[in-house]
C-alpha cells in the first residue's frame, strides 16, 4: 500500500520551524503550519485603501465564505476635497449625507488619474464626483441605456456634462448587456450605484453584463456595487416593486463572472429598515437615503 506523502511545502516549513525549539514546533503543529505554509496570499489590489485587509488568495474558489467587513473608513484627502468643492450644487450636497461618497469611494480605491466607469449613471451625481476625483489625467465612462436617458436623464445629464469639471467624462449610451465601448479597457474600477436591481426587472442578460465588466477591468481592478437590500431569501422578487435586491443573489451573480468578493463596508447598513418599502428616489420621499444598503468591493483576480 502506498503511504501518504506530506506536500513538499509542508515538509520544508516543518523542518524550518522545528529548528527554533520544541515549544514553537508544538505550537506551529497545533495551528496547522502546513496549511499556513501552503497558502499564498495575494497583495492588495492597486488603489485599494490602506484601511482594508489584505486581499485573499488569487483564485475565486479559495476566498472565505464571508468577506472582511469594515464598519467605516477614513476618507482620503482627495475625497474630502472633492466633497468640499465650493462649486458643487446644493441638490448634490443634499444627497451626500445619505450616500457617504467620500468614505465609499475611498473604500473602492478611486483616486487621481484613474480610468473608471459608472453603470446606470442617471443624471450624473456620482459621475461628477468621480470626474472631480480622477481629475484631468483620468477618464470616466458614464453609461446609461436608452430607457434611463429618455425617461429622466438625457437633458439633466447633458447639462451637467457641459461643466468644465466634467471634461474628462465620456457619455456612453449602450444597453447593460454590453455596457462599455471597446476603448474602455484596463479600467481601474467600475461602479454600480443603487441600480444593479434595475438590471433584473429590465431583463438584462446579467451574465453577459458582469462578464463585460470583468473584461473591461485590469487585473486587480475593482467592481464596486452599492444597492438597496431586500429581505433575505427574496431573490429578485422585489427588484421591480421595491427596487431592492437580495444580497446573496447579488454576490452569487458577480462571483460567477470570476470576481473575488474582497470586502464589505457596513457604513450604509440600516438595521431598523424593515426592507418592505419602495426605495426608488421617486417613491421613497422623506425616507430617501435611509434604506438598508450593501456596499461590496469585488476584485478581478490577478492571474
Amino acid at each position: 500500500m502506498r503511504s501518504k506523502r506530506t506536500p513538499a511545502c509542508a515538509r520544508t516549513t516543518a523542518t524550518r520551524w522545528t529548528r527554533v525549539g520544541p515549544l514553537l514546533a508544538s505550537l506551529v503543529a497545533a495551528l496547522g503550519s502546513p496549511l499556513l505554509a501552503c497558502r499564498n496570499a495575494a497583495p492588495p489590489a492597486s488603489g485599494s485603501p490602506s484601511s482594508a485587509v489584505t486581499v485573499g488568495d488569487a483564485g475565486p474558489r479559495t476566498e472565505p465564505t464571508s468577506p472582511v467587513v469594515l464598519a467605516d473608513v477614513e476618507p482620503s484627502a482627495r475625497w474630502r476635497d472633492v466633497l468640499a468643492a465650493s462649486d458643487r450644487s446644493p441638490a448634490d450636497r443634499a444627497l451626500d449625507a445619505g450616500r457617504r461618497p467620500a468614505e465609499v469611494f475611498t473604500f473602492f480605491g478611486i483616486d487621481r488619474g484613474q480610468r473608471v466607469a459608472e453603470l446606470f449613471a442617471g443624471t450624473g451625481y456620482t459621475t461628477e464626483l468621480l470626474a472631480r476625483a480622477v481629475g484631468p489625467t483620468g477618464v470616466v465612462y458614464a453609461q446609461n441605456n436608452r430607457f434611463v436617458l429618455d425617461r429622466f436623464a438625457r437633458e439633466p445629464l447633458a447639462k451637467r456634462l457641459a461643466g468644465a469639471e466634467l471634461a474628462n467624462v465620456i457619455a456612453v449610451e449602450r444597453e447593460l448587456d454590453d455596457p462599455l465601448p471597446d476603448s474602455a479597457r484596463e479600467l481601474d474600477a467600475v461602479v454600480f450605484v443603487l441600480a444593479y436591481h434595475d438590471a433584473l426587472w429590465q431583463g438584462t442578460d446579467r451574465v453577459a453584463m458582469n462578464r463585460a465588466v470583468f473584461e473591461a477591468l485590469r487585473p486587480g481592478g475593482v467592481y464596486g456595487v452599492i444597492d438597496h437590500l431586500a429581505q433575505d431569501g427574496r431573490g429578485e422578487a422585489d427588484a421591480a416593486t421595491l427596487h431592492r435586491i437580495d444580497r446573496s443573489l447579488l454576490v452569487e451573480e458577480i462571483r460567477s463572472a470570476g470576481f473575488r468578493l474582497d470586502a464589505e463596508l457596513s457604513l450604509l447598513r440600516r438595521p431598523d429598515d424593515a426592507r418592505d418599502w419602495n426605495a426608488s428616489p421617486s417613491a421613497a420621499g422623506s425616507r430617501r437615503g435611509r434604506s438598508d444598503r450593501v456596499v461590496l468591493r469585488f476584485v478581478k483576480p490577478a492571474r
